[in-house]
């Protein structure tokens, strides 16, 4: 009786062997396909800035970048603030792993004197949390 299964075929396009499957009979690996074309190098795409290189009225040119100056500026004073509280915590005198201000500047990549004003900074900051009416 003829064996009604499909003809396997290898990624090649020619019939495959099947995979012997006794004991000590090595499976045989089908081939990977082959490329029959180069895929395209993609093209980094030009660097864009809050789209303000393709803004061609200068009075809208300056509206916005100011904007983005003032932003910014804004998220850096606030970044500052949770470096500076965070830099508080990690020397307080209270906890058993408290850092040294020297230790501090070096973890932060920070001068030792702007290590010690950032504790300062943080620790007002804490303060202030404590006696807001909104804590």
């Amino acid at each position: 009786m003829p064996d009604r299964q499909p003809q396997l075929s290898d990624q090649s396009g020619g019939p495959a062997v099947p995979a012997a499957s006794g004991p000590g009979t090595p499976a045989r690996r089908l081939r990977p396909a082959q490329l029959l074309f180069e895929p395209q190098a993609e093209t980094p795409e030009p660097e864009r800035f809050f789209d303000l290189e393709s803004i061609d009225d200068p009075a809208v040119l300056l509206r916005r970048s100011t904007e983005l100056t003032l932003a910014f500026r804004a998220a850096a004073e606030r970044a500052a603030d949770f470096q500076a509280v965070a830099a508080a915590q990690l020397a307080d005198p209270r906890r058993f792993d408290a850092l040294s201000p020297a230790e501090l500047a070096e973890r932060a990549d920070w001068a030792p004197d702007y290590a010690l004003r950032m504790i300062e900074h943080g620790r007002g900051l804490l303060r202030q949390q404590r006696t807001s009416p909104d804590h």
